[in-house]
């Protein structure tokens, strides 16, 4: 990819400038030659697989599979991505619901290659939809080569709005917050908590940062960032404390921008605790 965003600076006046520039800096990762050879042949071609061994057989079909989940560096990794795929979502047993990373469960579940007995792939709108979270994926991933923190932010934006919207409780929003790398170092950092938070008690970092969420953004929910000017809101605390911050953030940020890039860990961890 030749790609590369305009990123003239870093912090919350990067941030203004970037969501200004966004819809255009977008459409010109969408004409880059690397990307448009990759989505026009997956347009192509994924309406001919019905089978995740198909899927997985098709290096450049899986790179657009798996770039849409943010999962790229499991390329190499064809077997456990069968796995996940053919053993579907509907039953606990499942690999995608037995991980910690629910990238994968969302992956498995887009796909239906293991819930139905026709997938997914033969619906009329289902390239649109993973070509555009390709996309955006492959956005977030470029302005990170730029700058970090606004990655974070760009992905907060994206998924804390998408976790918002999930029938579930308040409970299961957060501890979803708290099972993703990325997510939780955006809040940690917006509710001025420190990097050892990680290490104690689970039920105890729920609890405070849900008093402190009250506190400091009006709000103890994670529903509340069903609203856009809520999720503005976070992500210009994170922003504005990472700044002040400065080199003290950096390892954390950059371990977040890690697990982005090379996926969480594969079993275990924060959202096992819920079943």
């Amino acid at each position: 990819m030749t790609f590369s965003p305009v990123v003239p600076l870093g912090g919350f006046t990067g941030w203004k400038f970037l969501t200004r520039t966004e819809e255009a800096q977008r459409a010109v990762l969408a004409r880059d030659p690397a990307i448009r050879r990759d989505v026009d042949y997956f347009r192509e071609r994924i309406g001919t697989i019905t089978t995740a061994d198909q899927l997985v057989s098709d290096r450049r079909l899986l790179t657009v599979a798996l770039g849409a989940f943010g999962l790229d560096a499991d390329i190499n990794n064809r077997a456990f991505i069968r796995k996940v795929l053919d053993d579907g979502t509907l039953t606990t047993g499942a690999l995608s619901n037995r991980l910690a990373d629910k990238r994968y469960l969302e992956l498995s579940k887009a796909f239906g290659f293991g819930d139905f007995a026709v997938p997914r792939t033969q619906l009329s709108d289902f390239a649109d939809k993973i070509i555009a979270a390709y996309q955006t994926q492959q956005f977030e991933t470029a302005v990170g080569t730029r700058d970090g923190d606004l990655r974070l932010a760009l992905n907060a934006q994206r998924e804390l709005a998408e976790i918002a919207r999930r029938p579930v409780s308040e409970t299961v929003r957060w501890f979803s917050v708290l099972g993703s790398a990325p997510l939780r170092q955006v809040m940690q950092t917006a509710l001025g908590l420190p990097q050892s938070f990680a290490t104690i008690d689970l039920d105890q970092q729920l609890s405070v940062l849900q008093e402190r969420a009250g506190r400091m953004l009006g709000d103890d929910t994670i529903a509340q960032f069903g609203d856009p000017d809520k999720v503005e809101g976070l992500v210009r605390r994170f922003l504005l404390r990472a700044e002040t911050q400065g080199g003290g953030a950096v390892s954390g940020q950059s371990l977040a921008l890690s697990i982005l890039q090379a996926g969480a860990a594969r079993s275990g961890g924060v959202l096992s605790l819920l079943r």
